[in-house]
């Protein structure tokens, strides 16, 4: 997880505005939106920690039991919410990831986490597909979709919604940032594209 310290400051950058946005997005007026938006808030900012470079800042032994138990806690909780929705399945795969990194790094020496072996390579391998599978499925998703209004040259386009989205509403609702779909659904795929960083020296 720790490389070199440029590519480590990028991905604390990319997971810390991740979890920035999350915020922004609990302000959201929906119920639903506003309990996503805590979780990914929380994995964004646990990310980013996790990423600084050790050459930096190397956390005390305490600290990854302590992360174990924090997204053990954030995966219970996204267990019992799949029952509402399937998309909280999700939540649950990133905080096992979170607690599977935090129980390696509690094993690794100090001074030699990217370098290390000490995860199963079988689950290390399973996270690595599953999330390169959310990069690519939610990329394709993020692809605007357009028909063409007519059949005749230079009609201009109009954007279709995508599945499960409907029709946008027009107004300030609209507009907010805690609820824009495309937004939230570019939150989740930085994550992700962490995630795949910060599994890969496993």
């Amino acid at each position: 997880m720790h490389g070199p310290a440029s590519s480590g400051w990028l991905l604390v950058a990319l997971c810390a505005a991740t979890g920035a946005y999350c915020l922004l997005r609990m302000r959201s007026s929906v119920e639903e939106q506003r309990s996503a938006a805590g979780g990914e808030a929380l994995m964004g900012f646990g990310m980013a920690a996790m990423a600084v470079p050790a050459a930096v800042f190397t956390p005390p032994a305490w600290v990854w039991p302590g992360y174990a138990l924090v997204f053990g806690a954030a995966g219970l909780r996204a267990l019992w919410a799949a029952r509402s929705g399937r998309h909280h399945l999700h939540h649950l795969v990133g905080a096992a990831a979170m607690v599977y990194m935090a129980v390696v790094m509690a094993g690794s020496p100090a001074h030699a986490h990217a370098h290390d072996t000490s995860g199963t390579p079988v689950l290390t391998g399973a996270l690595l597909l599953y999330f390169t599978g959310y990069v690519l499925l939610t990329g394709v998703r993020l692809i605007p979709v357009v028909a063409a209004a007519g059949s005749g040259a230079g009609a201009p386009p109009v954007p279709v919604p995508l599945p499960g989205q409907g029709p946008r509403a027009e107004g300030p609702a609209a507009d907010g940032w805690g609820d824009r779909p495309e937004l939230a659904r570019a939150c989740r795929l930085s994550m992700a594209i962490g995630m795949l960083a910060m599994l890969l020296p496993l």
